[in-house]
């Protein structure tokens, strides 16, 4: 980048900053979200939720699978995807 390119580009320097930002706490965010851990615990405490009453069989059912779904995406650019035991749990 030269002196007048670099002068005439220089009051966007803090938008250019602020999506760097950006981009790096949305990658952050979706790192954590697709944490296995995370998901996991994420599920105990659904099932947890779901033992004490809190949630409905239905809304179990949807956020399970979801968060099923997130475990099943593959990791990361090698495309391997992460192992899941699915179990169904039954209430009565």
């Amino acid at each position: 980048m030269g002196i007048v390119s670099g002068l005439l580009l220089l009051p966007l320097a803090p938008v250019r900053g602020t999506a760097w930002i950006t981009d790096h706490l949305l990658q952050e965010a979706r790192r954590q979200a697709h944490d296995p851990r995370a998901v996991r615990a994420r599920l105990a405490a659904l099932n947890r939720a779901l033992d004490e009453g809190a949630i409905d069989e239905a809304s179990f059912e949807r956020e399970e699978e979801r968060l099923l779904t997130l475990l099943e995406r593959p990791a990361g650019p090698t495309g391997r995807a992460a192992t899941t035991q699915r179990t169904r749990r039954t209430h009565a």
